[in-house]
């Protein structure tokens, strides 16, 4: 999946980032085999939680990533993939996470506090003893690279994956020998909490101004890409990396200048390549890897289930799964032909012969902005008869539009014949493969040919927009507006089928910098029911993640959020006398 940093849901008024996921993240009903799990949806913070002392100094634990990393640098559009924010996470910082109850929560590690002190200025304060692997001071300097990346006037030649509320930041200064960090906002930001979080985390500007200077558009250009092609030798994290080798390992040793309250455990951290997720049952099995957090599949789950001294749990969280359509193709850029794809889909169908299978809670999600349990959620979907299966209103609504052949080979109004469509999914993800397959026989009954191919990098496909179609999906944090920004503005990095809306577009900005949050709801509302009519974008259901862990392992818990399975390493540990 896709690492989203900005859209998330929430009813409160809080960050959000989104993540383009390869793997899993998302609602349904929480499950689990029991073992040392037990029942974790009373309070998933403390789930599988082993005092400090009752873990061994030392030991190495493995886990299983489904995604090779192409691009370090997840403020970057190419790099904002969710395995790619689950393997830097113990090396960078960040103001805010999201905690496995679905709360933005914040990073204590690095900031005595974050306050809104009025509606246009946000104030941090740094913990004087935080600093990079190599001694420098995490300072204000951070944040105002991050800023400068994200904030398109500074840094116009910065592909990111989203800037929302960055924009709207007017000044990042810094005082007390940088430990204050002084935001102000040129308007209310409802979402103030998504700035600087673990999806746009901080790298370090020292090194950044070693690449150009960071003052000018060139030399921030030069930084953001430095970040993005180089293996981190920096960290402000409790791990850094003593090795990576590519598409196969990043092995991580604890950080000797790690200011957290909580000291690291282990003596290493693998995060292992497994880009066939069918494989990493028998990799866990087989004790090649310690931990797993896969794309739910049914035969998955079922191996799992039968493996000696694992656990494993599913969780409901913020991740959604989806189609959607490049608008530079010029065939789709035909809404009617959109709209009769998306009403032939039957997400029913979908569901019921792929996550149905091993989750029978899961139900069509109806809505773009908000998810069932959030306050707002409501269906803006089924009026429009997307998801229904209903071949012959699609055939219908494509005659209306004027084309030809419709059933048979299928001819546009301007009596060119409609070409195959290229279809993408994630190499390895048989749920996927399942989604596009069936994408194909609902196209073929309107006369569409679609043509199905992989992709091993989730961020480079979608930033090129190397597709017809493409199935993924997103994780979201906490909050939804600056999710919206991030997801749907014309202009947003993420917005990567090139939807154009002005109309949209007001409401999404008016929504995030509302302070009545009711009104801000509606205005979401309102865009996403213009942008069901347009079927950009077609929501099939929630996704639950799945973490599996062997018995030994202590604190390594499902995060069902963008920020993963590794939002936590510094307390993972190996249980004594194991």
């Amino acid at each position: 999946m896709r690492r989203t940093r900005a859209a998330a849901a929430a009813a409160v008024a809080t960050a959000a980032t989104l993540v383009l996921a390869a793997c899993g993240g998302g609602g349904g009903a929480g499950g689990s085999s029991g073992g040392v799990y037990g029942d974790c949806s009373t309070n998933p913070n403390t789930c599988n939680s082993v005092p400090a002392d009752q873990l061994q100094q030392g030991g190495t634990v493995t886990l299983a990533s489904e995604k090779n990393i192409d691009n370090w640098n997840v403020i970057s559009s190419e790099g904002n993939v969710d395995w790619t924010g689950m393997a830097i996470k113990p090396m960078v910082t960040y103001a805010f996470y999201t905690s496995p109850d679905l709360k933005p929560t914040l990073n204590t590690d690095l900031l005595d506090s974050a306050d809104l002190t009025n509606p246009t200025t946000i104030v941090y304060k740094i913990k004087p003893s935080a600093v990079w692997n190599d001694g420098t001071p995490v300072t204000a300097d951070d944040f105002v690279m991050s800023w400068k990346w994200q904030n398109t006037r500074d840094c116009p030649a910065c592909e990111t994956a989203g800037n929302g509320g960055y924009d709207q930041v007017t000044a990042v200064t810094g005082s007390d020998d940088g430990k204050t960090v002084t935001v102000t906002l040129s308007k209310p930001y409802t979402d103030w909490q998504s700035l600087f979080n673990s999806a746009a985390p901080l790298y370090p500007a020292h090194l950044g101004a070693q690449q150009g200077d960071l003052n000018t558009p060139d030399g921030l250009a030069a930084a953001f890409d430095w970040f993005g092609k180089t293996v981190p030798n920096y960290s402000a994290g409790p791990f850094q990396v003593e090795n990576w080798q590519d598409n196969v390992a990043l092995t991580l040793v604890p950080n000797a200048q790690w200011y957290g309250a909580t000291k690291p455990k282990l003596e290493r951290l693998v995060i292992r390549v497994i880009t066939d997720a069918t494989q990493e049952p028998l990799a866990l099995q087989n004790n090649e890897v310690q931990a797993l957090f896969p794309q739910p599949q049914v035969d998955i789950v079922n191996q799992l289930n039968n493996i000696p001294n694992v656990s494993n749990a599913q969780a409901a969280g913020l991740s959604w799964e989806h189609f959607d359509f490049n608008l530079q193709n010029p065939f789709l850029a035909d809404k009617a032909l959109r709209q009769a794809l998306y009403i032939a889909v039957n997400t029913q169908d979908v569901i019921a012969k792929t996550v149905g299978q091993f989750n029978p809670d899961i139900k069509p999600l109806q809505n773009k902005m908000f998810v069932p349990q959030q306050e707002g959620y409501q269906d803006n979907l089924t009026a429009t008869g997307q998801g229904s299966g209903d071949v012959e209103r699609a055939k219908k609504v494509l005659t209306d539009a004027g084309y030809t052949g419709v059933g048979t080979a299928l001819v546009a109004p301007n009596g060119q014949a409609v070409p195959p469509l290229r279809m993408r999914y994630t190499v390895g993800n048989a749920v996927r493969q399942t989604e596009c397959e069936l994408f194909q026989q609902y196209a073929k009954q309107l006369g569409v040919n679609v043509e199905i191919s992989t992709t091993d990098s989730l961020g480079t496909t979608t930033s090129t927009g190397d597709y017809d179609v493409i199935v993924f999906g997103w994780i979201m944090s906490p909050a939804p507006f600056g999710g919206a920004q991030q997801l749907w503005l014309s202009n947003s990095g993420s917005n990567y089928g090139k939807y154009v809306n002005p109309t949209t577009d007001q409401l999404i900005n008016e929504a995030a910098a509302s302070t009545d949050i009711n009104d801000a709801r509606a205005k979401l509302n309102q865009a996403d029911k213009i942008m069901a009519e347009d079927a950009y974008v077609l929501p099939l259901y929630q996704k639950p993640t799945l973490a599996a862990v062997q018995n030994t392992l202590g604190n390594v818990r499902n995060n069902a959020s963008l920020d993963g399975i590794t939002y936590n390493t510094a307390e993972w540990g190996i249980r004594s006398g194991s």
